[in-house]
Parts: structure tokens; sequence; C-alpha cells
């Protein structure tokens, strides 16, 4: 079964967000995503400063599995993507939720609020998919 913390928010394409305490918003692949890729041999992350609108594709994860974009479920800007991930990888395996984060965004003043679910949702979103 695939951990859930229940501090974060999830989307419906299997991201998690962590709002830190400086404002901005830490970004990563959830449990369920990558026991479904599997092991994970790269990781391409984002530029800081890249400006991304909610949905764009911001990273590229690999597994021997296959190949996933993974989608910013904010509107915002690069601060920093994950430099530890080009060498590491699999932290995203081993540790979804802490050293596998993928970016951190700083939200865009004013730009819609997504709808994001929160753990009771996601693990039944899980659960409907078979998860």
């Amino acid at each position: 079964m695939s951990q859930v913390p229940a501090d974060l928010k999830y989307t419906k394409t299997h991201e998690w967000l962590r709002t830190l305490p400086d404002g901005t918003v830490e970004v990563g692949i959830t449990d369920h995503a990558q026991h479904a890729l599997g092991d994970l041999v790269f990781v391409e992350v984002p530029e800081a400063g890249r400006k991304l609108s909610a949905g764009d594709p911001f990273a590229v994860v690999e597994s021997v599995k296959a190949a996933s974009d993974v989608y910013s479920p904010l509107a915002g800007e690069v601060v920093i993507g994950n430099p530890a991930l080009a060498a590491e990888p699999e932290a995203i395996n081993s540790d979804a939720y802490g050293k596998g984060w993928l970016m951190r965004l700083r939200p865009a003043a004013g730009a819609p609020a997504p709808a994001l679910l929160g753990a009771a949702d996601y693990e039944k979103l899980i659960a409907e998919e078979g998860g």
C-alpha cells in the first residue's frame, strides 16, 4: 500500500505539494507514482527561473519501464530543481516525500487556486485506479 502523508496536497496526476515556511511550494511525485514507474534511472529537473503555468510539464522521470512527464500543480517560477537527483534518481524510490522532491516553486501572485486533493481524496483516487 502506498504512503499518503496527511499533511500534503495531491493532484490527480500523482504529484504532491508541501508549502514551506517561506511561502514556496515543494513538489514531487507520490509514493504511488514511483511504485508504478519502478526503479528510476534518470530524472530531469527544471532550471531555476523557469516560469510555469498550472499543468505544464516541468520534469521527466525515467525508469527501467518507462519515461513520464511530471506536471506543475501551480503557476509560478521555479526557485530550484533538486540538484541531487541527477546523481541519485533512486532517491525518489526510497524517499518520495523527503529527499525525492523535484522542484521548489514560488507560486504566481493572483493565479487561480488549482483543485488539489487532500490525503483521503487522493487515497480514494488510488483505489479507483486499482492501486
